[in-house]
């Protein structure tokens, strides 16, 4: 387990936003991640008829949508106990294998970090 308050800024900066997104919009999973050159882009759970993505695909796709080239880092807050290999694929697609993917809980603190890889 990583304790927040032990996170590097811009890591605790991509918890923050994620954790704000899964509340103020009232969905499962909040999701954050940070680009090459620094920008974050800020999702939550898509629940549509014909749509279904978690928060963390919706960030990566906002962000490949906006221009980014690859990933520095990403973060889902949700109350699961891992990250779906479909979520860590579509951030190693982006960021590569070693893209850290931190895992936290509604609260903010960070459960555990994992490679998308």
């Amino acid at each position: 387990m990583t304790e927040t308050p032990a996170l590097d800024p811009e890591d605790r900066k991509i918890v923050t936003l994620a954790r704000s997104a899964r509340a103020r919009n009232g969905v499962p999973e909040g999701a954050a991640v940070r680009d090459e050159t620094g920008r974050t882009y800020v999702a939550g759970t898509v629940a549509l008829d014909s749509l279904k993505l978690s928060a963390l695909r919706t960030a990566v796709a906002m962000a490949v949508a906006s221009g980014a080239k690859s990933l520095e880092a990403a973060a889902v807050v949700t109350e699961a106990a891992s990250v779906p290999d479909e979520d860590r694929a579509a951030v190693r697609d982006l960021g590569g294998p070693a893209t850290p993917v931190l895992l936290a809980a509604p609260d903010g603190m960070v459960r555990r970090t994992v490679d998308a890889g």
